[in-house]
């Protein structure tokens, strides 16, 4: 697994700004420029029928599109998302992995001229959840990126 510096700041910045994905054992799988990985164990997010919760695969997700424009975006921005869709497809018993590939090269380029020149910019993602390197749920996500102003003295 190649985690970069970026994915383990990601981690931590997850972990100490959303608590949540410290009880979810969330973790950075593999980190790049054009591809963004977590991994959580179902241990500690299952529901009563000893597979993942769909809320838990549901965050991943969202958090796996959210790291991909973390790391392209670095500190200048913050992030939000404002709309999402999931569609489970078959449970997940062990891992829950969640893959972000960044969109086609001009997706990417409008939204980084956006932001460039607006100071705000959106752009919708898809995530892969993957158990064993097969399918098991896949998300869309609208995120909208808003450049960092200096908070007031």
């Amino acid at each position: 697994m190649n985690k970069s510096r970026k994915g383990q700041g990601l981690e931590q910045f997850f972990h100490e700004q959303i608590p949540l994905t410290r009880a979810m054992g969330l973790r950075v799988g593999s980190s790049s420029p054009n591809c963004f990985t977590l991994e959580a164990a179902v241990a500690l997010n299952h529901n009563h029928l000893h597979t993942a919760f769909g809320g838990s695969i549901n965050a991943v997700a969202t958090l796996a599109g959210y790291g991909l424009l973390w790391q392209e975006l670095e500190q200048t921005a913050q992030l939000v998302i404002s709309a999402s869709s999931i569609r489970f497809l078959k449970p997940v018993r062990e891992t829950i992995r969640a893959i972000c590939v960044q969109p086609r090269p001009e997706c990417m380029e409008t939204f980084r001229d956006d932001f460039k020149q607006h100071g705000k910019a959106r752009i919708t993602l898809t995530v892969r959840v993957e158990e064993n390197e097969r399918l098991a749920a896949e998300f869309g996500g609208t995120f909208v990126a808003m450049k960092k102003t200096p908070a007031p003295e």
